[in-house]
This record gives C-alpha cells, structure tokens and sequence, in this order.
C-alpha cells in the first residue's frame, strides 16, 4: 500500500522564502526615497545656471544677479533681459544671506544657497562658490 503525502517538502519552503526575499529586496531599492536625490538634480541645476549667468555677466560686462521668488528663481542683468525658471520640482525653499551677485568681476565673494523641500524631509542642500571655484554642490 502506498501513503499519499500532503503538504509541501521543506525544499520547496526554502525555495518559495528565498524567491519572496528576492522580491521584497527589489522593491526596496525601487521604492526608495529619491526626494534627497531629486534635490540634488535641482543643486545641480541651479549651480549650472548659475555659472552660465555668472559667464555671460563677465563676457558682456554688465552686472548680474540671483533672488529667489515664489515660483522659482530670478536672474537679473542679462542681455536679454531677466531670466525667470521654475523649480523642476516645487516647492522649493531657497535660504540665502541676500541676493546672489554674479559678476562683472571675475572674483566675487563667498556666496551660498541652502535649498530644501520643506514639506517632504529636512534635509538641505548647500550650492555654494568661495568666489574664484565654480558654483558646485557642497559637501557631497
């Protein structure tokens, strides 16, 4: 007479665990928190934008600045008038110690821009220059 077993071997308990491991470590890693990174897309932007402005104010001799507003940021003094860009992902808060003064010369003060998403963590990014380097993100 045979006996009819039921229920599952404890190799194939071990494989189905491992398998669902798998899984749940993948989507981990694809439901991470990429607020931090995308506030390093936007320093980085900003930091480009920045040094453009701050190139173009040296080439053309006039003399430019940065100021946040609500939407996003202001360049001022440009050819070509004002320059106005929103935030790739608002809001954005921008903490300055004024506004950010580009140039004609070609050396200016230490200057920084601490910004953050206030409503989705604390964290900060500092986009700063000592006034001879590039503008670049701080701390990295």
């Amino acid at each position: 007479m045979r006996k009819l077993h039921h229920g599952f071997t404890l190799v194939e308990l071990l494989v189905v665990i491992a398998l669902m491991a798998l899984v749940s470590v993948g989507v981990v890693f694809a439901m991470g928190d990429n607020s931090q990174d995308q506030l390093q897309r936007e320093g980085q932007r900003l930091a480009a934008q920045l040094e453009a402005a701050r190139a173009q104010s040296r080439a053309s001799g006039q003399p430019a600045r940065w100021r946040a507003d609500s939407n996003g940021f202001v360049i001022e003094g440009l050819q070509g008038g004002t320059r106005r860009m929103a935030w790739l992902q608002p809001p954005v808060a921008a903490r300055t110690g004024g506004d950010i003064i580009l140039g004609p010369e070609p050396l200016i003060g230490p200057q920084a821009i601490a910004i953050a998403h206030p409503s989705r963590s604390a964290r900060t990014v500092l986009v700063a220059t000592d006034g001879v380097r590039p503008f670049a993100l701080q701390g990295q």
